[in-house]
Order: C-alpha cells, then sequence, then structure tokens
C-alpha cells in the first residue's frame, strides 16, 4: 500500500501549502495553478493534502460519489435508484466512507477516458447499451490533477473549460446521453518555459503561484533528510507528523465550519474593486475570487472577522495571471500587484507582506 508524504512535513513552499489550504476550505475559490521549476513537491502537496483531508461520505455503489441526501439529481445512478423505489430523494442515508479522491488527468489521456463512453464489454457479452464513466467521474468531490497543464492538447483543454464552468460532465455519443455531477478542484503545475496556458482556461483557476528550488543549503538539507526518512520507513515517518497533519485536518474542519459565518464587510469589499481597478483585470471574477480567498483565509486563521489584511494576504496569488501583459512593463506580473497594493495600502501592505 502506497502511503502519501505528510502534509505537515513539507519543508517551505509555504504559498503553495497555502493555497492547497485555501481551496480546501472553499472549493467555490477554484483551482490552484502552480508553475515553476520540476521536483518542487507540487504533485507531492497535493496528494498530501488529499490524505489529510476528513474523508467524504458517498452513496454505496454510486461511481459519481454522490453525498448522501442528494440522490435523483444530476446523476444518473442515483436517479434511477430514485426511480425504481430503491432509494428516496433527499433521504439522510449515512451513505460509505471514502478518502477525498485525487485523480491524474495524464497529457495524452483520449477524450473518452476523460469523459467515458460506451461500456463495450456490456455491449458486446450482453447487449446492453451501458455508459463507463471516466476520470471526471472519479474527481468529483475531489481534486484533478494536471501536470504540465500547459502542454495539454486543445480538446482536453476545452473539456475542462466546459465542465470546470457547469460543474457538469455532458456526453452525447454513440447513442449514450448522460449528464452527471464533476465538481472538483483544478490543481494544475507546469513550467512556463514550456509553453503558455490558453487564456480561458487560466481564467479558470482561482489562485496562482511560482514555486522554485529551495536556494538556502539548510532548507535543502532538510528536504532531502525528510524524504530519505520518508522511503526508508514510511510507517514510523508517517506516525512521527502524525499529531501535526490531524491538527492541520482540524483546521481545516473548523474554518469549513466558521466560513458559513462569516460576512464580509463593504470596507474590504471596495478595497478589491478598487485594487482590481487599479491592476486593469477584466470582468469581476477577480473581485469575486478576492472575497472568498479572503474570507476563506479569515476562516483559517480562526479570525472573528475578514479584514483588510486577509484580503492583501491572497491579492497576490489571486490576481498575478488575471492582469493584462503590458508592454512598456517588463516586471512580472507578482510585482506589478505588490507595487499596486503598496500604492493604494502602504504600510498595511508592508506589514502584511512582513507577517
Amino acid at each position: 500500500m502506497s502511503h502519501a508524504f505528510p502534509f505537515s512535513a513539507i519543508v517551505g513552499q509555504d504559498d503553495m501549502k497555502q493555497a492547497l489550504l485555501l481551496a480546501a476550505v472553499d472549493p467555490t475559490i477554484g483551482g490552484v495553478l502552480v508553475f515553476g521549476d520540476r521536483g518542487t513537491g507540487k504533485s507531492t502537496a497535493v496528494r498530501a493534502l488529499a490524505a489529510i483531508l476528513p474523508p467524504i461520505r458517498v452513496v454505496e455503489g454510486c461511481p459519481y460519489g454522490c453525498e448522501p441526501g442528494a440522490e435523483g439529481g444530476s446523476c444518473p445512478v442515483c436517479a434511477a435508484a430514485v426511480a425504481a423505489g430503491r432509494a428516496r430523494p433527499r433521504s439522510r442515508a449515512a451513505g460509505v466512507e471514502r478518502p477525498v479522491p485525487v485523480v491524474d488527468l495524464p497529457l495524452g489521456a483520449t477524450e473518452d477516458r476523460v469523459v467515458g463512453a460506451l461500456d463495450l464489454e456490456r455491449a458486446l457479452t450482453a447487449g446492453e447499451k451501458a455508459f463507463e464513466p471516466g476520470l471526471l467521474a472519479r474527481a468529483n468531490r475531489g481534486f484533478l490533477y494536471v501536470d504540465e497543464v500547459n502542454l495539454l492538447e486543445d480538446h482536453l483543454v476545452d473539456l475542462l473549460i466546459d465542465v470546470a464552468a457547469s460543474g457538469q460532465n455532458v456526453v452525447e455519443r454513440e447513442g449514450l446521453s448522460i449528464r452527471h455531477p464533476a465538481r472538483f478542484v483544478l490543481v494544475g503545475s507546469g513550467n512556463p518555459e514550456e509553453g503558455e496556458l490558453r487564456p480561458q482556461l487560466l481564467d479558470r483557476f482561482g489562485l496562482s503561484l511560482d514555486v522554485r528550488t529551495p536556494a538556502d543549503v539548510a532548507q535543502r538539507v532538510e528536504v532531502i533528510r525528510r524524504r530519505d526518512a520518508f522511503e526508508r520507513d514510511p510507517a514510523a515517518f508517517l506516525a512521527a507528523w502524525d499529531a501535526a497533519d490531524a491538527a492541520i485536518r482540524a483546521s481545516i474542519v473548523r474554518a469549513r465550519r466558521r466560513l458559513e459565518r462569516l460576512e464580509v464587510p463593504d470596507a474590504v469589499l471596495e478595497a478589491a474593486a478598487r485594487l482590481c481597478t487599479r491592476l486593469g483585470t477584466d470582468g469581476l471574477r477577480g473581485e469575486l475570487t478576492l472575497m472568498r480567498a479572503a474570507r476563506a483565509k479569515a476562516a483559517l486563521d480562526a479570525a472573528r472577522g475578514v479584514r483588510l489584511q486577509h484580503l492583501l494576504a491572497v491579492a497576490p496569488m489571486v490576481l498575478r495571471h488575471r492582469l493584462r501583459r503590458d508592454p512598456l512593463d517588463e516586471t512580472g506580473s507578482g510585482v506589478r500587484v505588490e507595487r499596486a497594493l503598496e500604492e493604494l495600502f502602504g504600510a498595511e501592505a508592508r506589514t502584511t507582506a512582513l507577517a
């Protein structure tokens, strides 16, 4: 049995860990895009986070992992069970527990493997026309991870854009007409030197950040030491970090509960609008994501309310990928966001950067 590296044992990469935690607290923030060097722990962090999340309850036998009490919605299996009288709509059945799914979408995956297709074995042996769910079905209520997302083929990019926007996968082919839930946190990673991401898909990521290979010698040594200890004796290493992972799990659970009670005051909303206006972001998705991410940050911090410093803390990862290119400004997008924060909020932005 393979084990995920403990989330709490990951050395450095604080921005990446913070972004994943925010998305875990509030998946409506959108996905997380991580660009940077190879071997910096991107896929390790995703699997580590999923491993410490509380298990989800699913309808037993449902291939889409529907939540008990939601039978008969957009899931064809649960709807058929309700129609046949084997389940009651909106029932509060306990269901069964399973780990949060983490599904890899390979670059060379076919469209049939991603969205699902006709079950040929049943069609040939039993003469039945049945649907075989794909990767999007497996990822429902979990994480869909795409490594080298900037190299993904265009037809798969189009699929992800549609599903990310609707939360449903619609398959119309080979005489099949299937619609099923497909809500997941999309996590993409890649190297910007190997190509850019299409703007339509880039816009679907709520948070974006760059990761770099640690330059500090002591930090690099600690990374090697912990990885070696994990590979030599995974059980002992996991046991050593179990309490720290349990504390993170508890903080996520508490933050999810607080999230419903936290209101974002008008002053914070106005600050978000001023910042996006100064940076010239298109549309209002920047403000909406800023609001959600700031609220999730406040919930994680166990704050009684959403304050300006929560907004300032998440602003770079929310806005850096939403800026228009300025041919007269060769500075990076992250620098432009930090400059706007300094111009608009001055000392408070500096205090947040030092925190």
